[in-house]
């Protein structure tokens, strides 16, 4: 049998030359008022081979910041400074789709503009701390509880921002639906209070989530609109009294819209849930996996059938020409670690091409 990783497919409306998709890697290079630069555009472009780009989780409207130097996709100059990415990938055969996260309760005001607030699903905050440029290592925000009428604003930004994605060229968008940013914190049992019909049993909690997708759906297609979970995880302060069958339940909502795909990671902290076996279960195919693939056991899993394509995150960082290592068999380059989240294009668009990698 053949080689599968590196055939075409098509998920939704959205055609992948490869079954090689970067994962989204916050890296902190956007301008101070989350706009696309140019750095981001060589970056992207350098990778333009994958069969899909999910670039980096950016803010549906200002509330929704995480991190310092985290793109946005709220204003007009945020659509320009993402149509110089979506150019430079499409220049080189890709296809790209914009993960849209709305962080919630993870923040501080010493990010965000002034007067900006932190919400969430509840007024609860979350354990942790975050790096700030204006004054190092925070506390996250105590976050005020969004009414219901700001929940539903909440999902109309969503479809506003995926109609601003399409406008900077994306192919579609991703919601980013774990990592403990607003969907989480509505999805979680540990972190969501609310009595009204965005909380209690699990089908109220992924409420949320699934109206986020229809509203996405509705302004583009549903068949431009993917879903990113990761069953099990408790990044950032979430805990779910009963993880795999929230998601279930969210899985079986998505399926039931025809969204394009599902972007189903594996947990580290929750060994137990077998979480390619829920979404296969409950969403079916057009699954995108990501556990740490390398090219051998990616090539296993699109074999046994566990999914259509995978999903790479580190490998991509060190290596903008991971397609091409991977195909012919070359050696990975490792990356810098303490340049993950720096300013500048060190660690970030000077790692070498293959070629250039073998003859250093």
């Amino acid at each position: 049998m053949g080689q599968i990783l590196f055939t075409p497919v098509k998920l939704g409306k959205i055609a992948l030359q490869n079954r090689v998709v970067m994962a989204p890697m916050t890296r902190n290079r956007a301008a101070e008022d989350g706009v696309p630069t140019e750095l981001m555009a060589e970056h992207y472009g350098q990778r333009g081979d994958a069969g899909l780009i999910v670039a980096e989780g950016s803010w549906p409207e200002v509330t929704g910041q995480a991190y310092c130097r985290q793109p946005g996709i709220e204003t007009a100059e945020h659509v320009r400074g993402w149509r110089r990415v979506t150019d430079a990938v499409h220049a080189r055969g890709g296809s790209i789709v914009l993960q849209i996260m709305h962080s919630g309760r993870i923040g501080s005001s010493h990010i965000k503009p002034p007067g900006v607030r932190s919400v969430s699903s509840s007024a609860v905050q979350a354990q942790g701390q975050i790096w700030t440029d204006a004054a190092g290592m925070q506390d996250f925000d105590v976050p005020q509880a969004l009414t219901t009428q700001e929940v539903r604003q909440a999902i109309a930004e969503h479809a506003a921002a995926a109609r601003r994605a399409v406008d900077a060229g994306f192919d579609g968008v991703e919601l980013h639906g774990t990592s403990g940013y607003l969907c989480m914190q509505f999805m979680s049992s540990g972190v969501n209070r609310r009595s009204d019909e965005y909380g209690g049993n699990a089908a109220n909690r992924v409420r949320f989530a699934a109206e986020c997708l229809a509203a996405m759906g509705d302004a583009i297609g549903a068949e431009r609109v993917g879903l990113r979970l990761n069953p099990g995880n408790t990044y950032n302060d979430t805990s779910d009294e009963n993880s795999a069958a929230t998601h279930a339940e969210l899985m079986r909502q998505a399926a039931r819209q025809g969204i394009a795909y599902l972007h189903v990671m594996r947990a580290v902290s929750d060994p137990g849930i077998d979480a390619f076996k829920l979404a296969r279960e409950n969403f079916g195919a057009n699954l995108i996996l990501n556990d740490g693939f390398d090219a051998q056991s990616a090539e296993a899993a699109l074999q046994a059938g566990d999914g259509q394509a995978i999903s790479f995150a580190r490998h991509f960082i060190a290596n903008p020409d991971l397609v091409r290592r991977m195909r012919l068999g070359l050696p990975l380059s490792t990356f810098d670690r303490k340049t993950l989240y720096t300013e500048g294009a060190e660690g970030y668009n000077d790692y070498a091409q293959a070629a250039e990698a073998l003859t250093t």
